[in-house]
């Protein structure tokens, strides 16, 4: 049995069944659903030479074609998602939900899979994703000084039943000069968003979600605008922490790093520290001197941060100073405040 859906009845039946993406590799690794499975029914080589086919041709001698290159892998097809899933019921999307899911579902369903297929394939889901950032969220931030250990406080907070979106995780970057901690790699902007939009239909959008400070940029990767919007004008919680202690917390992150990929970073910024704090940041890393080298950072960091609060001041901002850095008891403190009368 196959059944077209649209993209809400398709991601509710995603909670419970497998999804199958049957685009190229290289589609898919632009964009996909997140915890979806490809199953590319057409190698990146041959949808361009179908595609190639349909255009010079024609629609019959490019379906000739596309059968004649799958060939005998139907049967692969079929033992694949036997060996990815258990259930019986399964969801199927190509590009537009067009050839390519019609095919693999008929396939599927021959066999005795109960199909879903998407209407209008993934270009459906990216319009579902970017409508996503519209929607009105009740949104608190968390912001202080570099090193105030506000990505810590955001997971403690989900830890403590609250909710969160994790901004730096999703892009997988810190967002600084030195946010790719020399081991990260970000996603696609495509899905970036993606998984984005993923995280937010998980929560109760009327109730509140703490995100951390951000520019628009993380790293490569840009928040969307509509999302952007919101964030910027929301309430504005900044944790204030002693000097010391985000010092040892950027040295005890930091420390691991290899002293090139710090050099290297350190000259990205070198035109903001000047020519003078450059050089004397770089023979602190290469004389393993990380408390120099993190107070010499957070000069430039420090100052950076404070202009931005003073763009910020149209917005309300509420600072909490504690005297040694807890996460657990901060992120306690800010959702007891939060609590006391629903507004803060």
């Amino acid at each position: 049995m196959i059944t077209t859906v649209n993209i809400e009845e398709f991601l509710t039946l995603s909670k419970t069944s497998p999804v199958f993406d049957v685009r190229t590799p290289l589609e898919f690794e632009q964009g996909h659903i997140p915890n979806a499975f490809n199953l590319p029914i057409f190698s990146n080589e041959g949808r361009i030479k179908i595609g190639t086919t349909y255009k010079q041709i024609g629609r019959e001698e490019a379906i000739l074609q596309g059968f004649e290159l799958v060939g005998s892998e139907w049967a692969n097809f079929i033992k694949t998602v036997k060996s990815t899933t258990n259930s019986k019921k399964i969801l199927i999307h190509c590009w537009r939900g067009g050839m390519r899911s019609n095919a693999m579902a008929w396939a599927m369903s021959f066999y005795g899979f109960e199909v879903y297929l998407l209407k209008g394939g993934y270009k459906a889901y990216r319009n579902w994703v970017l409508q996503s950032f519209k929607y009105k969220l009740n949104i608190r931030i968390i912001g202080g000084l570099t090193g105030s250990g506000k990505t810590e406080i955001l997971q403690e907070i989900k830890n403590q039943h609250g909710q969160i979106i994790d901004l730096e995780n999703l892009a997988q970057h810190q967002g600084s000069a030195f946010g790719s901690m020399n081991k990260l790699t970000q996603p696609t902007q495509e899905q970036f968003e993606n998984n984005l939009a993923f995280e937010i239909s998980l929560l109760q959008k009327e109730q509140i979600i703490w995100f951390e400070d951000e520019s628009i940029t993380i790293g490569k990767r840009v928040i969307p605008v509509d999302l952007w919007e919101q964030m910027r004008i929301a309430d504005l919680k900044i944790v204030e922490i002693p000097k010391l202690d985000r010092v040892n917390a950027l040295v005890a992150s930091y420390g691991q790093l290899d002293p090139e990929f710090l050099i290297a970073c350190t000259q990205k910024i070198g035109k903001r520290l000047g020519p003078k704090l450059t050089q004397e940041t770089i023979v602190a890393i290469q004389n393993k001197d990380l408390v120099a080298f993190v107070e010499n950072v957070l000069y430039y960091y420090d100052k950076t941060y404070h202009t931005g609060l003073i763009k910020k001041k149209d917005r309300a901002q509420v600072l909490y100073s504690f005297d040694n850095y807890n996460a657990s008891q901060i992120a306690k403190f800010l959702l007891q405040e939060i609590n006391k009368n629903g507004r803060n």
